[in-house]
């Protein structure tokens, strides 16, 4: 026995560790709320990032390329990120984030340029989880992290693409971040000044190494098992997976788990009932301006809450670029791919735990079920 009057690390089994993450807490845990931000610091960056979307996304329609507005869509996005940094700082960091989002749609796309089958762009894709959760870590670039670079990814897998349809998707996608960038690069002096917020490293170096392998077997495990159950959209999974293990603690990634699904399983639905009404594209634009300003508003509080909305903007995301699969069938999946890579994530993260892993998840328990006694 250690000090705290649990087991001692050694001691501490997969078994154990998965029986504490059963415990009833955990969802009470879920459902807490954080403390409230002050609301013109995401008024303002829901702001910006729902301006660069209505500048990107009615020029796309209105191109001669009306095929590629999801991609518009994507480079919009790097808005979203380091929006508690001074402005100095931002522009700096917007400008490696939006290198990484371009990056991510160019590496996708030139696997199926090179004619490389749905499993290795899959094998390709946990690769990218880890390689995004490492230079999200290292660049200190905080929330909305890798996923969004791993959702670019996902949307950029095809069959096959001709050098033309690669070179227009890497272009549009840069112009969007662009364009991103230069609305909150005016727009930042009107922010108000405050110290940076990003998150902190995960770790050092070798902790990070460990992490890494563990998102890329997740991710992988999450996308192959959906893929060979014949989900259309595999990378949903991955994404689901590497919500839950990218979180710095086990009991961290089970809440995640539980606030994706539920917040999914809603957001879906929502998203589910305006494409019945077959809406235009004008109006799926007009609604994601209004949802990224919403979600900015209410993602600080709980993760379940935002994703009541994330789960619309990426759907309707997904509608924009490819209208004929905007049905009842890609919304299901969306929630179906989420719970699956979510538990698959988590059982990754029990199976190749570590000790370190275990024991923090032990004093949790510890701490929790003591102060219910």
């Amino acid at each position: 026995m250690n000090r705290t009057g649990g087991t001692s690390p050694a001691r501490i089994r997969r078994r154990d560790a998965m029986r504490q993450l059963l415990h009833g807490y955990h969802l009470r845990d879920s459902v807490s709320l954080a403390p409230r931000a002050p609301i013109g610091d995401a008024l303002a960056a829901g702001t910006q990032a729902a301006v660069a979307a209505l500048i990107v996304l009615p020029l796309a329609l209105l191109s001669p390329w009306p095929h590629l507005v999801g991609f518009a869509s994507l480079g919009a996005l790097v808005a979203l990120f380091a929006r508690f940094a001074p402005a100095a700082q931002r522009r700096a960091q917007m400008l490696r984030v939006a290198l990484l989002q371009v990056g991510s749609v160019a590496a996708m796309s030139m696997t199926a340029w090179l004619g490389l089958g749905l499993e290795l762009q899959l094998l390709v894709l946990a690769l990218l989880c880890g390689v995004f959760f490492l230079a999200c870590e290292a660049g200190r670039f905080g929330a909305p992290g890798p996923l969004i670079f791993v959702f670019a990814a996902s949307a950029s897998m095809a069959p096959a693409l001709s050098t033309t349809q690669l070179l227009e998707r890497i272009a549009v996608t840069a112009v969007a971040a662009l364009v991103a960038w230069l609305v909150c690069a005016l727009s930042d002096p009107a922010r108000r000044r405050r110290v940076s917020m990003v998150s902190p490293a995960a770790g050092a170096p070798a902790q990070w190494r460990f992490v890494v392998g563990r998102i890329i077997v997740g991710t992988a495990a999450a996308a192959f098992v959906t893929h060979a159950a014949g989900a259309a959209y595999p990378g949903w999974a991955a994404m689901g997976a590497l919500a839950v293990l990218q979180a710095a603690r086990m009991h961290l990634g089970l809440q995640r788990a539980l606030q994706r699904v539920v917040g999914t399983a809603i957001g879906a639905l929502l998203v589910g009932c305006l494409l019945a009404m077959q809406p235009s594209a004008w109006t799926i634009i007009g609604v994601l301006a209004l949802v990224q300003v919403a979600t900015e508003l209410v993602i600080g509080r709980n993760y379940a809450i935002g994703q009541v909305l994330v789960t619309p903007m990426a759907l309707l995301m997904t509608a924009l670029a490819t209208p004929a699969a905007a049905g009842s069938a890609m919304v299901a999946e969306r929630v179906v791919d989420t719970v699956a890579g979510a538990v698959i994530g988590l059982v990754v993260w029990v199976l190749l735990s570590s000790e370190r892993d275990r024991l923090h998840l032990q004093l949790h328990h510890s701490e929790q079920t003591a102060g219910r006694q």
